[in-house]
């Protein structure tokens, strides 16, 4: 098999260390994701290596005869490389002796077989391992029939005894467009989600957004797998209905599907801005099930974006505790219709800059905005002009990728004479409003009007 490892110094400590161990009398081996992905002709940035032979603290004499290490995980010989991705860790076993992710008793065994030790692991395809010195793979766990099948199995059946490797699968399907064998969505029938570390949770579900190829397949994966009823928010998009002349994809948990594939298509591979504008794609209709009624003889979802604050609050709130993040997913949530009702309107610069102040960064929104227009097959999706001509205005406008800073601060009140306090904050407002309206633009004409108001306060 071809290593390809694109970073050199990478590829050149791989194979130092591969050539030390087997110096030293042991045996080291490529494992894991990094196997997996080379076999299918991936890149291999991250890279795991199994010692056999060698005991924790032999191994840890040798890498430090030419690098600075970490040790993640002493009682269980787990050692990181300072500055390079590469995981080297002696051969294991885990048993399950407790609650939750992290009830395991997990022990070195250098002696292990290598049978023993992929059998520790979560899915065949990540259960085959590759001597680089030999250019030999060892898989036996069928790994390699399964890559080439595209199928997502379990090992055995102590996949159970970790419920992380539940959303391990709706993320690794998502990614690589494998289907689940049926055995294996059985098993996750049996897996409760038993008390998950919300950073565990979040990680898989930042990998679904940021780098699978297919989003909908890992949505799909936890409907048939009954995980979606550990997230009632997506849950109850399932047979919500819509109106079929702007939806003719059916229901509102299909076209959520078909959205997050669309974003995925598009991604800007920022992982911060993708991770942003795909969860409010996910989340931009979960005002929907609330709001859904029939009226007319139509279908009818009036104000779900607005509804839609609740649910996403509570089920990023399951994900993660990051503020800043909740914060900027819930406003392009409110405001994804925006774009699209401000082009039908013809806007002005006014309502321009004021959506710019609400959600700070319009690009995002026309990404969100675009996703939800072309997730509506067979509809034909034929650009999106509404987007085009929203970010050419804020482009002029200068608040495409921020909201419109205020050109008249607290220090301009003082340099014209007054003390700070609470009569700064309604001249300040005035002066943004008129700054929103396009009466003032630059500091000269701010300052002009902050001390004519200064003079008609004094003056009455």
């Amino acid at each position: 098999m071809q290593l390809m490892i694109p970073d050199s110094r990478v590829r050149e400590a791989q194979e130092w260390i591969c050539r030390s161990i087997r110096d030293a009398g042991g045996r080291a081996l490529l494992v894991g994701g990094c196997v997996r992905d080379m076999a299918l002709g991936l890149p291999a940035n991250d890279i795991d290596i199994e010692v056999f032979g060698i005991a924790p603290d032999r191994l840890q004499q040798i890498l430090l005869e030419r690098y600075r290490v970490e040790i993640v995980g002493k009682a269980f010989g787990v050692l990181k490389l300072h500055h390079l991705p590469i995981d080297v860790a002696v051969a294991r076993k885990e048993s399950k002796v407790g609650f939750g992710h992290k009830g395991f008793n997990v022990r070195s065994d250098p002696d292990l077989s290598l049978e023993e030790a992929a059998a520790r692991r979560d899915f065949t395809v990540n259960a085959i391992s590759y001597d680089s010195l030999e250019d030999e793979l060892i898989d036996p766990c069928g790994g390699m029939a399964d890559l080439e099948q595209k199928i997502l199995r379990h090992v055995s059946d102590q996949f159970c005894e970790d419920p992380l490797r539940v959303l391990r699968a709706m993320q690794f399907t998502a990614r690589f467009g494998f289907s689940v064998a049926a055995e294996t969505i059985e098993l996750c029938r049996t897996i409760e989600f038993e008390g998950l570390p919300m950073e565990r949770v979040y990680e898989e579900w930042k990998k679904l957004i940021c780098v699978s190829a297919k989003p909908s397949l890992g949505l799909q994966f936890l409907r048939a797998c009954g995980w979606i009823r550990y997230f009632p928010e997506l849950e109850a998009l399932i047979d919500t209905p819509q109106e079929a002349e702007w939806h003719p994809e059916g229901d509102v948990w299909t076209h959520t599907g078909h959205v997050m594939d669309a974003f995925a298509s598009e991604r800007l591979n920022d992982e911060w801005e993708d991770l942003v504008v795909g969860l409010a794609a996910m989340c931009h209709d979960l005002g929907k099930p609330a709001t859904t009624h029939f009226e007319d003889g139509r279908i009818r979802s009036r104000r779900h974006d607005m509804v839609g604050e609740g649910p996403t609050r509570t089920f990023l709130d399951r994900l993660t505790r990051q503020r800043d993040l909740v914060e900027d997913v819930v406003v392009l949530v409110l405001a994804h219709h925006r774009p699209r009702d401000l082009y039908e309107q013809g806007a002005g610069d006014t309502a321009i800059r004021r959506l710019a102040g609400k959600v700070g960064r319009l690009d995002r929104l026309v990404r969100v905005a675009r996703a939800d227009t072309q997730g509506r097959p067979p509809k034909v999706f034929d650009g999106f002009p509404a987007g085009d001509w929203l970010l050419e205005r804020a482009r002029a406008l200068e608040v495409e990728t921020s909201a419109p800073r205020p050109i008249v601060l607290g220090r301009h009140l003082i340099e014209l004479g007054l003390d700070p306090g609470p009569h700064f904050a309604p001249l300040l407002d005035a002066c943004f409003e008129a700054q929103l309206e396009g009466k003032i633009t630059t500091v000269e004409q701010g300052i002009a009007m902050a001390r004519a108001m200064i003079a008609k306060k004094g003056s009455t």
